[in-house]
């Protein structure tokens, strides 16, 4: 019995299908009637013996078989109708490289993994910009009427953060004007879940950064699977968040202490950038020192570029430094055991958003019976919000990097508008009980703080708020932390507090004038806090012009210390730098008795002189406590004159001269 009928038909015959473990394109099962004559074994024999072909014969390779005859000619092959050689192809080509089925992702989702970097970028790179240009460059000598304002909305990010602007309703009963920007993030939360976290935090974005560039090599494989599983310690931060909201609650905005914009602000702009300074300065002093006229050149001409971009041309420095830039690194360092550690277990503001996320429109769908337990989306998934198989994700910890679909051979995931919530965990898993203590211990934590320092009676003559601040309460009210103020202070005179306001004043911004003076004229840090913390004042009414300036404090002497009282020394420095007109310190001309320095003889004394000194004063009606003369005091470890909070504007109660409060009053 011939074979060559049979061997002439064999490109006509469908490929073994998938799910027979044999690859290559599946053609149409339809095969239409033949006009020639049947084959003479029956057509379940042939099938039978034709089903394990490979798919090299439709390519015209040869099946090598002894007892066969020659094949008919090429053109008996190409006689056939072109729709037996129509083949309808699958859904989705498999990727040669990719592990499993090796069906790719969908290419919006490919495309978007891409946007999502290039937004992740941008937003930090405008984040650092606005955090650079939190800085006076200028001089306040130019012009005294022109009013001296930041170009640029450098506040925008915190204006945009809506833990910040839950905290300030809470605290203050209020919705501070420029914190209604958060109302943005909230109805982009709740069409799209935690796309913050993912596309636009910079804080999560410094995270994801470093857990990729400096990756562990213990974190890898199964343990890496692991780490981005669902653990429990992720509700920490919930806990954490409905604790702040609870002392919000009872008056304070201490939760900025943890909010992740207020974090990158006080980290990088009083930490790593005066870091950088440093550094880039000590390097153009030693270029300046090698003599090699190129290097100076271009070192010098570095240092300016980085001088009106980065830093200002003075070395700035903040008390505290050292301990906010060691709780920054503590924290990046934890992504090499836990990828994105912060923004799993600490952030607050992730929490907040992942509880509005609940009610979000998009998300995740998951076909379970497709899964092979691969892992790959676990490898990937930025949240740890369960992406795998055969389990819940959990909505509220997503953070839409779209990691998991595009890393998915098997075509499991997807994410859409309006997706089936039977594979979702909508509602966050907490503890009820828990909650209810984390809310309490934070309500009631603020009265236990304030029991050892009053705003209203326990004063620390340390405590001296900026120009514009508004009464102590009030303050922590309202104050998170941010370091706008003290990143924008011209004379690097605001600092972050340690326990000198409390431990809820911590790193809340305080006045050193040994370090800076503030600045008559400026009303910077006013423009640029984000929660009336400090009052947005203009120039006349800090200055006092046509009404009562703005006082942050009053300068006082030490009279065994001042050179014209103690030593009979002629002094006059403080008086010269008074900013007011007419001037608050003023000086008292007195003969007073000086010993000379030449003995005359062995044994005698030397002769008493008379010495013409001017000794400073006070007026207290007229000091604004700016800081200028404890400043430039020639005293170099202890000033003979210092600035203390008392007769500051913002309080009624710690005053100096009693005509404008109320035991002034008849």
């Amino acid at each position: 019995m011939s074979l060559a009928p049979r061997e002439s038909h064999d490109a006509d015959l469908p490929l073994p299908l998938p799910w027979l473990e044999s690859k290559g394109p599946v053609p149409a099962l339809d095969r239409p009637a033949r006009s020639a004559a049947p084959a003479p074994e029956s057509a379940p024999a042939v099938a039978k013996k034709r089903l394990p072909i490979v798919s090299a014969a439709p390519q015209g390779n040869p099946v090598e078989k002894p007892s066969a005859p020659p094949a008919k000619p090429q053109a008996a092959e190409g006689a056939q109708p072109a729709s037996e050689k129509r083949a309808v192809p699958p859904k989705k080509k498999a990727g040669p490289k990719r592990p499993g089925s090796g069906i790719p992702a969908r290419p919006i989702i490919r495309a978007l993994v891409w946007v999502r970097r290039v937004c992740q970028v941008g937003f930090f790179a405008l984040f650092f910009w606005f955090l650079c240009s939190t800085a006076f460059r200028g001089t306040f000598s130019a012009r005294s009427d022109q009013p001296v304002r930041l170009p640029l909305p450098v506040e925008a990010f915190l204006l945009s953060d809506p833990f910040v602007g839950a905290m300030t309703l809470l605290s203050t009963h209020a919705v501070y004007r420029g914190l209604a920007w958060s109302l943005g993030i909230v109805a982009l939360t709740l069409l799209f879940g935690r796309v913050f976290c993912g596309w636009i935090c910079p804080f999560g974005t410094l995270h994801h950064f470093f857990g990729w560039i400096f990756p562990s090599r213990t974190l890898r494989g199964g343990r890496r699977v692991e780490a981005n599983r669902t653990h429990g310690w992720q509700a920490a931060k919930y806990y954490m968040m409905w604790g702040f909201l609870g002392a919000a609650l009872a008056g304070s905005a201490i939760g900025g202490l943890l909010d992740p914009i207020c974090v990158a602000v006080r980290a990088i702009g009083l930490g790593v950038l005066p870091a950088l300074q440093y550094l880039g300065i000590r390097g153009t002093n030693l270029a300046a020192a090698s003599n090699v006229r190129t290097l100076q050149m271009a070192t010098d001409g570095a240092q300016d570029v980085l001088s009106r971009s980065l830093w200002t041309a003075n070395q700035s420095y903040f008390n505290q430094t050292w301990f906010i830039v060691f709780t920054l690194v503590a924290i990046l360092f934890m992504n090499r055991i836990i990828p994105r550690f912060w923004c799993r277990a600490l952030c607050p503001l992730g929490a907040f958003l992942g509880v509005i996320s609940r009610f979000s429109l998009f998300g995740m769908e998951k076909d379970h019976a497709k899964c092979t337990d691969c892992n790959l989306c676990l490898v990937h998934c930025q949240g740890a919000d369960s992406p795998q198989g055969g389990v819940k994700h959990r909505e509220d910890e997503c953070h839409m990097c779209f990691n998991c679909e595009a890393a998915c051979p098997e075509d499991v995931i997807k994410f859409r508008f309006l997706p089936n919530f039977c594979s979702a965990i909508k509602k966050t898993n907490l503890e009820r009980r828990t909650l209810l203590t984390s809310s309490a211990a934070g309500a009631v934590a603020i009265p236990a703080l304030r029991i050892a320092n009053w705003p209203d009676k326990a004063y620390s003559e340390k405590v001296i708020r900026p120009p514009g601040a508004v009464e102590e309460r009030e303050f922590l009210e309202r104050c998170i932390r941010c370091a706008e103020c003290m990143k924008v202070c011209p004379n690097n005179a605001l600092h972050p507090a340690f326990f000198e306001a409390g431990v809820e004043g911590l790193w809340t911004p305080i006045l050193i004038p040994r370090i800076g003076y503030c600045e008559f004229s400026c009303v910077l840090c006013g423009q640029v806090c984000p929660t009336g913390a400090i009052q947005k004042i203009d120039e006349k009414q800090k200055m006092g012009i046509g009404q009562r300036p703005v006082s942050i404090g009053t300068a006082m002497y030490d009279h065994g210390r001042c050179l014209p009282w103690a030593m009979a020394t002629p002094c006059i420095v403080c008086e010269e730098f008074c900013p007011t007109s007419p001037k608050a310190i003023w000086a008292e001309e007195v003969e007073v008795p000086k010993r000379d320095s030449k003995y005359l003889a062995k044994g005698e004394q030397a002769a008493m002189l008379m010495v013409k000194v001017q000794r400073p004063h006070v007026d207290p009606s007229l000091c604004v406590g700016c800081g200028a003369c404890e400043k430039v005091c020639p005293i170099v470890d202890k000033p003979a004159v210092y600035v203390t909070n008392a007769g500051e504007s913002r309080s009624k109660t710690n005053v100096i001269l009693l005509e404008n409060t109320r035991y002034g009053q008849t």
